[in-house]
């Protein structure tokens, strides 16, 4: 039997729909079954309270659990390879932060590429480091600090969290805006390095506030300003290192990846549900409890974000020689 070339193209034609309409009808119903929000660094640090704090009201507005999986290891470039081999189907999320940026210079070779592999979601917030001294150094003021660092020239012991950390990374920024000498010392995470400050043995960090908050306010330890362009609303009395050298202002951020090619119909539901969340009271009081900025943007503009954010601290590494450990 002979079919109409008519009826041929119609059949065609519905043939090809099929595919958008199943990943259309599969949008429209997600989240089906639970979602994994994928961290790459241990329980207890910002990034991992960000998703503890985002993972539960996702939960509620959507109606399917989002699990926090915390998966440590190479500066969360275990987390983020295993978020971008996983299906590009929105069930596997990455809790994407500066730290991602900062390694696409940091490390050689990856398994993955950071602006190639994964689709931006949405954008969470802004974060806020503090440059803290122990209460015995001398300077009271980041311009009392760089007269006395001037003046002791390979004098002062800086700490870090690691090679490549955002400590590190503050402090190279500030080391050379602010021409000065200091010693740096590299510990392995905040952990072993908090100790250390705290007993005087290293002299200044760059810190989270939400880390290093407690002890500002117990007086364990002295805050001279922090990395934000304005002062943060949980420390009023601390000015922005900005206010005493012209032009040094950066945060750390999180937002949420997927992998590439998740439909953008569940993209668009994530982010919109995302913003929500950004938008109510509560929330953002608890972020900027945490010295957090909310951050909300379409995905689109998440994405230039991270652009240009890598493009920032490529320079800034590779003027300071930095390389991972």
């Amino acid at each position: 039997m002979k079919i109409p070339r008519r009826t041929i193209l119609r059949l065609a034609a519905g043939a090809a729909a099929l595919p958008a309409m199943s990943r259309l009808a599969s949008a429209q119903a997600y989240p089906s079954r639970p979602v994994r929000l994928i961290v790459g660094f241990p329980p207890g640090g910002v990034t991992d309270i960000t998703a503890r704090l985002i993972a539960p009201r996702l939960s509620e507005r959507l109606g399917q659990q989002f699990v926090v999986e915390n998966r440590p290891g190479a500066s969360a470039n275990l987390a983020a390879a295993a978020v971008a081999r996983a299906a590009p189907d929105g069930y596997t999320l990455l809790l994407v932060s500066a730290s991602n940026a900062y390694n696409v210079t940091l490390y050689d070779k990856l398994s993955f590429d950071l602006l190639r592999d994964f689709a931006p979601v949405a954008s969470i917030g802004h974060d806020s480091f503090v440059m803290v001294v122990n209460p015995s150094f001398p300077a009271k003021t980041v311009a009392e600090f760089i007269a006395y660092a001037k003046a002791n020239p390979g004098k002062i012991n800086m700490a870090t969290s690691g090679k490549g950390a955002s400590s590190d990374l503050y402090g190279a920024l500030f080391r050379t805006m602010a021409d000065v000498d200091l010693v740096v010392v590299h510990y392995r995470g905040v952990g072993p390095a908090l100790p250390d400050l705290l007993a005087g043995r290293v002299d200044v960090i760059f810190l989270p506030v939400a880390t290093a908050i407690a002890n500002v306010k117990a007086g364990k330890l002295r805050a001279l300003g922090v990395t934000s362009p304005t002062r943060q609303p949980v420390l009023p009395d601390v000015p922005a290192i900005g206010e005493f050298l012209k032009g040094y202002e950066d945060a750390g951020w999180e937002g949420i990846a997927a992998p590439a090619h998740t439909p953008s119909e569940v993209v668009a539901i994530l982010n919109k549900q995302v913003n929500a969340i950004l938008a109510e009271p509560e929330f953002r009081a608890r972020l900027v409890d945490l010295g957090s900025e909310p951050f909300a943007s379409p995905p689109a503009e998440f994405g230039k974000f991270i652009a240009a954010y890598t493009d920032k601290w490529a320079k800034v590494i590779r003027a300071a020689g930095i390389r991972a450990e």
